[in-house]
């Protein structure tokens, strides 16, 4: 199945929604590696805007080191900068929209953007397995990929080295178990609100992230053709 890719024009523009841990970025790298989408994931834009260190990015900083939600404005700014520079190319989503005003803003930017081939992926997962992930979760300092120590599917290939650049493989700043359990809890209080808005609108599929990487994409992909 991955190593077929097909025509961009029959694909739909993907918002995955899953609680952190889940493993959206993982499955995001497959979609753009294997599918030619284009990922827009807010922790990436977020992090970057951090490492320029603005006065944006130390406000950042200080709200999400404490395992908080960047607020609604900020993540939407940035958001909306992004899916400009896209063009005419599929793209996935990915930690937005974690609010129901985001979901609500994101609708707008859709139709100014005369965007409407939409599909809403939710991501099932417990917390149990998102502190397992969490807790072999390794990304590497150079190129970003990820890994975890602790699946086979994605197991570096040496012990603490990237398999694409030789990079050192770290754990991220925020995985750590209870700034993990706030970011759950956060996202638990508001997915219900985001799931009925896209229920609502016939663009959401709940697919089970218990399973394989290589399953969970043939699930999403079935989803996302046209």
């Amino acid at each position: 199945m991955l190593n077929v890719r097909r025509g961009l024009d029959n694909l739909k523009n993907i918002i995955l929604i899953a609680p952190p841990g889940a493993g959206k970025g993982t499955i995001s790298n497959y979609l753009v590696e294997h599918y030619g989408y284009v990922h827009v994931a807010t922790g990436d834009l977020l992090r970057c805007e951090i490492a320029m260190n603005s006065e944006l990015g130390q406000e950042i900083d200080q709200i999400i080191s404490k395992g908080y939600l960047a607020p609604d404005d900020i993540v939407i700014k940035l958001v909306l900068k992004k899916l400009e520079q896209i063009h005419n190319k599929p793209f996935i989503l990915d930690g937005f929209p974690r609010t129901l005003k985001q979901a609500e803003v994101l609708q707008e930017i859709f139709l100014q953007f005369h965007l409407n081939n939409i599909t809403a992926v939710y991501l099932d997962v417990d917390v149990d397995t998102v502190l397992k992930r969490i807790e072999g979760r390794r990304i590497c300092n150079q190129c970003q990929k990820v890994y975890n120590i602790y699946s086979e599917e994605l197991k570096p290939i040496h012990e603490g080295l990237c398999d694409n650049c030789g990079g050192v493989l770290v754990k991220r700043s925020d995985d750590e178990k209870e700034k993990m359990k706030i970011r759950f809890q956060i996202f638990k209080e508001n997915v219900e609100s985001i799931l009925n808005f896209y229920q609502s609108r016939k663009e959401l599929q709940v697919i089970p992230a218990t399973t394989s990487i290589t399953d969970i994409v043939d699930k999403i992909i079935n989803e996302a053709e046209v």
